[in-house]
């Protein structure tokens, strides 16, 4: 199961939190086009307010900006913070540390939400520089940090690392679903088990394919992997063959008789899936129907275990869970690199400097 402590394991009556999220949402002329890594994160933020928490310093960043860039900022998460917890009250700043900073610390009231600008406009961010750390630490005195941000612990950053040194630190509620589900489909799925894989770089599927040769029934491959001429090296791995193409002769989607095969084998025979990879080129419309046909046999199949990860998939998927609420699945991942790192086994730092249970 979770062998690390979390937000249920420690006191946080009349603590100062300081909260490391993973709000690295999609922006589009400066708005939010997906809000599920700012909604997932409100489980902890409402426990914690919940269980007597003084004051919440969120921390978290946005893309990967060169310098300040005001097209990363963090406001519009902020604003978006205010629309779904309308009864707190939410601050913002344009800095991590300094006078600003405390001086808000010292205004924000009890039950207050403290959200600070992207780290990553700093490079002491990347450079896991303790001092660095220790700045944000000492300006908002926070007294246990708490790492909730799942996408970023394979990580070894300022806010993931060397901050662990300087607090208690502990697991939040995101960060050990997504383990303890994870986990789940490493030790003990249930069967039988599907596992669809599709995207582009077969560098960065190729470690997953590996691990769970031994562990699923049934492995599928499409998306540019499969029509690049993936193969196979076991008898339970389906490569798609088939695919429809553009005008330019371009591989863009699976089949449609293929994609109505996986369906319909899910439907009838799957008991857990983990899906990576869309298998189409999703963001023309043309090419996204046998994505759609999978993800809705998925969707929509009662007592399934189904995890989606990788953000084109998680974003696709969420994309039609606002048309049809009906849809439903056990875990849409909020990591991506660090879903496949977790998965293939390696080392993910934001994790393991957590305190033991």
């Amino acid at each position: 199961m979770f062998n690390k402590k979390t937000i249920k394991d420690i006191d946080v009556v009349g603590k100062t939190i300081l909260l490391r999220t993973d709000y690295n949402v999609p922006m589009e002329n400066g708005e939010i086009t997906d809000d599920l890594r700012i909604r997932t994160s409100l489980p902890t933020i409402q426990y914690l307010l919940d269980n007597g928490a003084e004051k919440i310093v969120i921390i978290a960043h946005l893309g990967r900006p060169k310098g300040r860039e005001e097209e990363y900022s963090l406001l519009p998460v902020a604003k978006a913070l205010k629309k779904l917890l309308p009864e707190t009250q939410i601050f913002f700043n344009y800095d991590v540390a300094g006078e600003e900073v405390e001086k808000t610390m010292a205004d924000l009231p009890k039950g207050g939400i403290f959200l600070l600008e992207n780290l990553r406009f700093w490079p002491e961010e990347k450079w896991n520089d303790a001092s660095f750390a220790k700045e944000i630490v000492d300006a908002t005195h926070a007294d246990i940090f708490v790492q909730d941000g799942f996408g970023v612990i394979h990580r070894a950053h300022a806010s993931t690392d060397a901050i662990t040194k300087l607090l208690p630190s502990v697991a939040g509620l995101l960060l050990e679903k997504e383990i303890i589900t994870l986990s789940e489909l490493l030790k003990n799925p249930t069967h039988p088990f599907y596992v669809l894989i599709g995207g582009a770089k077969v560098e960065d599927k190729q470690p997953l394919i590996e691990k769970f040769t031994d562990i699923a029934d049934s492995i599928w491959v499409g998306g540019r992997i499969a029509a690049d001429g993936y193969k196979a090296e076991s008898d339970k791995i389906h490569v798609v063959s088939e695919f429809k193409e553009n005008a330019d002769g371009e591989k863009c989607d699976i089949s449609d008789s293929t994609g109505d095969e996986l369906a319909k084998a899910i439907t009838d025979d799957a008991a857990t899936v983990l899906w990576n990879g869309t298998l189409g080129k999703v963001e023309e419309a043309d090419f996204a129907r046998n994505s759609k046909v999978v993800a809705e046999a998925i969707g929509k199949k009662e007592g399934i275990t189904s995890v989606i990860c990788g953000g084109d998939t998680t974003a696709f998927v969420e994309g039609l869970m606002q048309d049809n609420p009906d849809l439903h699945y056990a875990l849409i991942s909020t990591g991506g690199g660090a879903t496949l790192s977790f998965l293939s086994g390696e080392p993910l730092p934001g994790l393991e400097n957590l305190e033991d249970k």
